[in-house]
């Protein structure tokens, strides 16, 4: 008897249906086909000692089992229980007149009981496509399925529960999720908060700015000044995920196995990747390519603390994913793309001491010393970092001083409102949403300086000798920090504060 059940593999962020045929015939024998890899191939035992274990039998026959598209290279143990129903139906030992409408996936264990999967949000939406009326999955991912509204998604412990509901034994009730309501589950008392950060206004006004306009940050100062502290709670003033965003963030974290039965995700995510990462596990990548930390903080946060410390080919390949704002791993027999549109936000110290040029500290290196530890940092690479500040340490009168700072509640609402400009000013562009976005036509159109600001900018470049690449860098914060005011025009006194943000690019700063 032939039979055919449905399951779906994920490639990138997308799924793609699978079609597994099972024929049962005369003969001994049990053959997998359809480039299935040796996760796969293992299910046998655990599928024979699931149905003994359930009262079940492994038929004593020919068992052929395609997966089609034979062509496209199938991996991972989730679809054991697609097997599984599989066989059952095909031996006769159960009845499902209507196994054609239903996704299922699922790892079994040895009893018979489920285990979690990757992907389960993608592969809810391609079944919804195509028209399928329900998805039997394991219970810890039901709730990132449940997500997709007109699907029957049910969360499965066993696999007795499927078959007594395909045989009409037994009812399960699918799972809903409202996503709105989820969606709109903010956070507005956050674990990190501005209110924390004593002292450090101009690091926090820096930070605004970096958030309003999705602007890349980095941080140079000496040890102890507040430097990962202050980024951590970025995320904390970062404007609230849109739908769209959610669903894009929530896809990629569900491809990667890290959701944890969560939902929807309505946190930007923060990601923090130690300096010893190699360059595929930043990017992504791996025979069967999974996401990166770039891919991990789409529409987040990605923070590498002690930037110098990372090997310089693992920040070299950053360079395109900030530029295109996704990343395509390349195999022989396909291409993967994920989206990375994130902020960079990198901490320093201006030299292998720790210290800047400064008499007073305890240690200091030399000049040409300080010169060789910045140059691990690409000039490319900073091209594409907008904000350089410096953080100096914090006196102790701020230190001790017992009155509470501005909150990031607060902050955020400056920054959601400088946000919503830019969502009008560029609802009819299909790539840019925000102003770290904008290439050199769209900053000659809403960037438009009057002579004054032209006469300071010129001089600017001329006496602190800014490089050429900090123009273009300096009218885009500009722009920002015009919004945050809610003003229509960049004027001069938003020019002044945004090349108050090029340290890097001054000759001779360290002196």
């Amino acid at each position: 008897m032939l039979i055919k059940v449905f399951g779906s593999a994920v490639f990138g962020v997308e799924a793609t249906t699978i079609t597994v045929e099972v024929n049962i015939d005369k003969g001994i024998g049990y053959h997998l086909v359809g480039l299935p890899d040796n996760a796969i191939k293992e299910s046998s035992y655990r599928i024979a000692a699931a149905l003994k274990n359930n009262g079940y039998l492994m038929p004593g026959k020919k068992i052929t089992i395609n997966m089609a598209p034979a062509d496209l290279r199938k991996e991972g143990s989730a679809y054991d229980l697609t097997l599984t129903i599989g066989i059952l139906v095909a031996s006769g030992q159960i009845k499902a007149d209507d196994i054609d409408k239903y996704v299922i996936m699922g790892e079994l264990s040895l009893d018979g009981s489920l285990q979690p999967i990757r992907g389960a949000l993608p592969i809810a939406i391609k079944a919804k496509e195509e028209g399928f009326k329900g998805f039997f999955l394991p219970k810890q991912n039901v709730k990132e399925a449940a997500i997709v509204a007109g699907l029957d998604v049910y969360g499965i412990e066993n696999v007795q529960e499927v078959i007594d509901f395909l045989e009409g034994k037994g009812t399960l009730e699918p799972t809903t999720i409202d996503t709105r309501a989820e969606f709109y589950k903010t956070l507005d008392f956050p674990e990190f908060d501005f209110s924390d950060v004593k002292g450090q206004e101009s690091i926090k006004r820096c930070m605004e700015i970096a958030a309003a306009g999705g602007h890349n940050i980095i941080l140079i100062g000496p040890p102890g000044a507040g430097k990962t502290m202050l980024a951590k709670r970025l995320p904390s003033i970062l404007p609230p995920m849109t739908l769209r965003e959610a669903l894009e963030t929530t896809k990629i974290h569900s491809v990667a196995g890290k959701l944890k039965e969560v939902g929807l995700m309505n946190q930007r995510p923060f990601r923090s990747p130690h300096h010893t990462i190699s360059n595929v596990a930043l990017v992504g990548g791996g025979s069967y390519p999974q996401p990166g930390e770039i891919s991990m903080a789409h529409n987040g946060v990605l923070f590498l603390d002690e930037l110098p410390e990372f090997k310089r080919d693992v920040l070299e390949v950053m360079r395109q994913p900030l530029e295109d704002r996704e990343v395509t791993i390349s195999r022989a027999k396909f291409t993967v793309t994920y989206p990375s549109s994130f902020m960079l936000v990198a901490s320093m110290n201006p030299s292998p001491s720790g210290f800047f040029n400064d008499p007073d500290s305890p240690q200091t290196s030399s000049p040409h010393e300080m010169q060789r530890y910045l140059s691990k940092i690409s000039g490319p690479l900073l091209d594409r970092i907008d904000i350089h500040i410096e953080v100096t340490p914090v006196p102790f009168d701020k230190l001790s001083d017992d009155q509470k700072a501005e909150s990031s509640v607060e902050i955020r609402k400056r920054v959601t409102s400088a946000r919503e400009l830019q969502t009008l000013r560029f609802e009819q562009m299909e790539n840019i949403h925000y102003n770290a976005q904008m290439n050199t036509k769209h900053i000659r159109e809403y960037c438009a300086l009057d002579d004054v600001s032209k006469q300071l900018l010129k001089t600017a470049m001329e006496r602190l000798n800014l490089s050429a690449r900090a123009y273009d860098r300096i009218l885009k914060v500009a722009r920002t920090i015009a919004d945050l005011d809610g003003a229509p025009t960049v004027i001069s006194s938003h020019i002044a504060e945004a090349i108050q943000y090029r340290s890097l690019d001054r000759d001779g700063w360290l002196g």
